[in-house]
This record gives structure tokens, C-alpha cells and sequence, in this order.
């Protein structure tokens, strides 16, 4: 039965042999029912449930593989006896046996990561150092991620006494408290395999068969943990795809998947190509995109779907036009179209701020996945209360939220400097200037925040949008008019905004990647490195991929590069301006004159 709707390599992948096994798939193909096959086959094999171990990246992927596996195994014993869970989740429950060697006890707790920001923050402020909390906290964990060597960290040359000094100070702090960081569940456990080779036997033998979706995501920490857990028995069962690494900046590390066969040479290997998801054309054009990236394991993947609509490209003068463009097309699809699912996809969070604007304008309910409104985000929220406190000084909600952000002295500074400001005397944009200069407020969001760099662009964003008006009355009453539709029909969208970081295991009927743009997409901070611009390349194919039946493409001023390497007879191309010409690579077309 595990066997049924299972293609020949899918059927091939389950029924391996012992052993290590790759299966590499890629979008669309059926990872992770292949992988949960591949399960419920050990299960039906007659494999002791206690002696597997499912390894996923979310609690959701989780739940998802064993709902899958109960579905199809009747005895509930069995399941129960399993291990499904996370890195983390399986991190604790090894900690919890073994805490004592790091002088915890069993009722640890689990600091979030702002508790150990606050605690980083503490400790920091006993030292003298340029650099922010932010900046120790990030180092900190890129420590325990990458398997950093407190050695490595003082011939480095860095501020290295001082980071040494700090992370042992954290890490004493941490002991006292009875916790472990987040880090801690993957890192320690490693550190305890690594110096006790009785406690590490005894989990190779309770784990004998290691299982691993979303493969490609790994860093380096967690290859250590499930390299040692299956250095015994051998059978380390994986899939991804490498074509979807994507996460190289929270410590992903692309070249575990492709050195697969290096660290394991018995391994057996597994391509799934066939993809069930989208229309040739959608499939065929990011084929072409990704095909251009040199570090990657090449797959030649088809679809028997239709060929569909062609991709469409859309070049538009500003963001502000493009953002009306896509509400407007959206408005004709749901008339005229029967999707149940639209995805609109960008780059960077601050991209969301015009689109939105665009969508309250025509009506359309729309939902952030995993994130905040663009107006409802901390750091916007806080200069408009500045900026509405100068326009209306009688206006205290706005006064009260300033007097949590800002100390007295910061506060009256602000109040000295725009006591005698005519509100018409100066642009929105040089009284956001005006805001940020007097309260030091960029400084106040990198000692406080992990994310500074987000919000900054945030703040950029606002900015922009702020440099379109003459006056602060102008601003505020456009800014008040942008509300957003009853919530309640909000949750119910089916049009969903969301970076592309976070689109990655999700499809839509239709998808709109906005701000295909050089320096956005890809992004001005990977044009020196190949292996991020590479990653940009794929950021671009994951994107594509989330698409089942139509693609729209749209950009202004300078088309991403990734956009040329799309065959013409897949293209549906639209200028704005009214001019419907091919899209070619004619960087004359695309001189812009700022």
C-alpha cells in the first residue's frame, strides 16, 4: 500500500537497500511524501520503531510526516515509539538525559532568543566595546552554529578578547540559570557526544536509521549531530535540494549536499525529476535561471502538465506603479479566474509597504505570511508617533508610545528642537531626519534589536514613500487613509503577501514576484561573491516554483539580470508605457538617468 501513486524513482528511494541514501528532488516532486514512505517501509519492514529517528526543519513538517505515517500504520504503539521532531526538539530530549554533565538538571529551561539577547545585553554592558548586544548576540550563535573554536576567534584578529571574554561570561551565566540558549540544544549535545563516547554509542544504537527532509538546509552543527548519531549503522537517509539552498545566512551550508558521496562513499542515489506541480513553461523557464549556477547537482526536470500561459514581464516606472499594476491584475483574476490561492513575493520585508498601500486602495484582503504590516512594524510605528507628535503636540497616545522608546533627556532634546518648528516649514522627509537625529533612534534599534538591518530598510522605505509629499499634513492624512480591510476577512484571504525566504514549501495558483530589479533581486550585497550571487539565483528559482498554473514577473528601472536568461518563447512581455516590445538584453533600454 506504501507503494501505491509512488513513481519508479520514488518506488526506487523507498525501497533501497541498507545503507546511506541521497534522494535528490527537485521542486515539486515529492520529497517529503518520498521520505515518509521510505518510513512507514522501515515500519512495515519490521524495523523496531524505537530505533528510527525523522529529523525535520519545522514543527509543521513535522506534524505533517506523522499524520502521513498514522494514516497509514494502524497500531498507535508503533507510532508513539517514534521519534518525529526537529533538530531542536530532538536536541532536548537527548539533553534532557544527559544535562547533569553540564551541570544542569533535568528541569532546565530554554531561553528564546530574547531572553538570551537580554541577557547578552547585560553582560555586554560590563565591557568596554564599540559594538552593540546585537552584534555579540549574532556572534555568539554563529559560534555553536559553524563549530567555531574559541582558538579560531583569537587568531582572528577581531576584538577577540573581548568576544572570548563575553561568551564565557555568557556561558557561566547561562550555567547558573539552570538554561540552555536555542543554540545549546544542538551544539551541547555535540559537545557531549564528542567527549563521551559511552553516552554517544548508546544513541547510534537506539537510533539506527536517521531520516532527514529539507537536507540542503543544514548547518554545519547539525551535520555534526546526525554524522555522529549515524557513524555507527550508516543509515543516514536524506532528501533535498540543492537548487533550494537558500538559507546561507543563518549558517546553511550547500556544500554538505553536494559532498554527500565524499562523506558517505557507499551511498546510493536517488533523482526525483518528474514535477507535479507547475506547467511546463513555469518549469521550464527557472530550469533555464538555475541551470546558469555552477555549484549544484544538475537535474533534468519535466512535467507532464500543460504547457500553460507564458510568463509574463512587466516593466513599470517606480514601485508605486508597479504595486498598482499587480492590485489591478489581481482585481481581473479573481473576476475572471477560479484560483483558490494568489502569492505575491518579494525580496525584502520593506517591499511590502507600496503593495499594500496598492491592495487597501482597490479593496483587495489580503495576509502577511510570517510577518507584520508594514505600518504596524515597530520601528514605523515609532517615528509616526514623532512625527504626529509635532504635527499635533495635543496628541498624547502618540506622546505616551515616545515615552517608552525614548529617555528624558533624549526626550527633551526632541521637544526643544521642535517647540518653534511651523509644521509647513519643512518636507516629511527632513522631519523624519529631524526625529531620527534628535532621539538617536537608529542607535536605540541596534542595542535593542537582533534584526537592526530589516528595520533599517524599513526605515528606508519610509523614507522613500515620504519624499512624494510636500508637506507633513499631506503625509500623515495619506498615511491614516491606507487602512487596512476588516481582519476577520483578512485571515480568510487567499491572496498572501510574503518574502521569499519565507515562500519555500508552499504553492499558489498564481504568483507575482515583484522588484525582479538589479540591486533587489539580486541583491546589491552579492555582486562580489559567486557563491551569493548563486544563492540569488536560486532565491529566484524557489520563487518561480511556487507557481502551479501563471507567472508574473515584474521590475522598474533595471531588469535582474536573472530575468534575461529566460528563453523569448516563454516570455509574454509588457512595457507600461504602452509599448509592447520583445525583452531583450539591450542595456541601452535600461539607462536610468536618477
Amino acid at each position: 500500500m506504501v507503494l501505491e501513486n509512488l513513481n519508479p524513482n520514488q518506488k526506487k528511494a523507498v525501497l533501497s537497500e541498507n545503507g546511506p541514501l541521497l534522494i535528490v528532488a527537485g521542486a515539486g516532486t515529492g520529497k517529503t511524501k518520498t521520505l515518509t514512505s521510505r518510513l512507514i517501509y522501515l515500519l512495515q519492514s519490521g524495523i523496531n520503531p524505537q530505533n528510527i529517528c525523522a529529523i525535520t526543519f519545522t514543527n509543521k513538517a513535522a506534524k505533517e510526516m506523522l499524520d502521513r505515517t498514522i494514516k497509514n500504520i494502524k497500531n498507535p504503539k508503533i507510532v508513539n515509539d517514534l521519534f518525529i521532531g526537529t533538530f531542536h526538539s530532538l536536541g532536548a530530549k537527548i539533553l534532557k538525559q544527559e544535562a547533569p554533565i553540564l551541570k544542569r538538571n533535568k528541569n532546565f529551561i530554554i531561553f528564546d532568543d530574547n531572553d538570551s539577547f537580554y541577557l547578552i545585553k547585560k553582560i555586554v554592558k560590563n565591557f568596554k566595546t564599540k559594538n552593540s548586544a546585537g552584534y555579540f548576540y549574532n556572534l555568539i550563535s554563529k559560534i555553536k552554529n559553524e563549530s567555531i573554536h574559541l582558538e579560531e576567534i583569537l587568531e582572528s584578529g577581531q576584538d577577540d578578547k573581548i568576544i572570548l571574554d563575553i561568551f564565557k561570561e555568557y556561558e557561566l551565566e547561562l550555567e547558573k540559570h539552570n538554561a540552555f540558549d536555542f543554540d545549546d540544544l544542538i551544539q551541547k549535545v555535540v559537545l557531549i557526544f564528542k567527549k563521551n563516547k559511552n553516552i554517544l554509542e548508546k544513541y547510534q544504537n537506539q537510533f539506527q536509521y536517521i531520516l532527514v527532509d529539507e537536507y540542503q538546509d543544514l548547518n554545519n552543527i547539525q551535520y555534526e549531530m546526525i554524522k555522529l548519531l549515524a557513524q555507527k549503522s550508516k543509515n543516514i537517509n536524506v532528501v533535498g535540494d540543492d537548487a533550494q539552498t537558500i538559507y546561507s545566512w543563518r549558517g546553511s551550508n550547500i556544500k554538505i549536499f553536494l559532498n554527500f558521496e565524499h562523506d558517505w562513499p557507499e551511498a546510493n542515489i536517488v533523482f526525483l525529476e518528474e514535477n507535479y506541480r507547475s506547467t511546463s513553461n513555469i518549469l521550464e523557464a527557472a530550469q533555464a535561471i538555475i541551470s546558469k549556477n555552477i555549484y549544484q547537482r544538475p537535474k533534468n526536470l519535466f512535467t507532464n502538465n500543460e504547457k500553460g500561459e507564458l510568463i509574463k514581464i512587466i516593466e513599470t516606472q517606480n514601485e508605486e506603479e508597479e504595486a498598482l499594476f499587480v492590485a489591478k491584475e489581481i482585481k481581473k483574476l479573481i473576476k475572471n479566474k477560479n484560483y483558490k490561492s494568489i502569492g505575491i513575493l518579494y525580496r525584502i520585508n520593506s517591499q511590502s509597504r507600496a503593495i499594500e498601500q496598492a491592495l487597501n486602495f482597490e479593496e483587495i484582503s489580503y495576509k502577511i505570511f510570517g510577518g507584520i504590516r508594514f505600518y504596524e512594524r515597530k520601528e514605523i510605528k515609532d517615528i509616526l508617533a514623532g512625527l504626529r507628535f509635532i504635527y499635533n503636540n495635543q496628541d498624547n497616545l502618540s506622546l505616551e508610545r515616545l515615552k517608552k522608546i525614548l529617555n528624558q533627556k533624549k526626550l527633551n532634546l526632541f521637544f526643544e528642537n521642535i517647540k518653534n518648528i511651523k509644521t509647513n516649514s519643512k518636507s516629511p522627509t527632513e522631519f523624519i531626519n529631524l526625529f531620527l537625529q534628535n532621539t538617536n533612534y537608529l542607535n536605540y534599534l541596534e542595542k535593542n534589536f537582533t534584526n537592526f538591518n530589516d528595520r533599517l530598510e524599513n526605515i528606508k522605505e519610509l523614507i522613500y514613500f515620504a519624499s512624494g509629499f510636500k508637506t507633513l499634513e499631506e503625509f500623515l492624512e495619506k498615511i491614516a487613509l491606507v487602512q487596512p480591510q476588516d481582519n476577520q476577512k483578512n485571515q480568510n484571504a487567499f491572496l498572501e503577501l510574503m518574502t521569499i525566504h519565507l515562500a519555500k514549501g508552499v504553492e499558489f495558483d498564481c504568483v507575482f514576484i515583484i522588484g525582479a530589479t538589479e540591486g533587489i533581486l539580486p541583491h546589491k550585497l552579492s555582486y562580489n561573491k559567486i557563491e551569493e550571487m548563486e544563492e540569488e539565483r536560486r532565491l529566484m528559482y524557489v520563487a518561480m516554483t511556487r507557481a502551479k498554473k501563471e507567472l508574473f514577473i515584474s521590475f522598474y528601472k533595471e531588469p535582474s539580470r536573472f530575468l534575461f536568461d529566460i528563453p523569448q518563447h516563454l516570455i509574454d512581455f509588457q512595457n507600461l508605457s504602452g509599448e509592447k516590445t520583445e525583452f531583450v538584453d539591450d542595456e541601452m533600454n535600461y539607462i536610468h538617468l536618477d
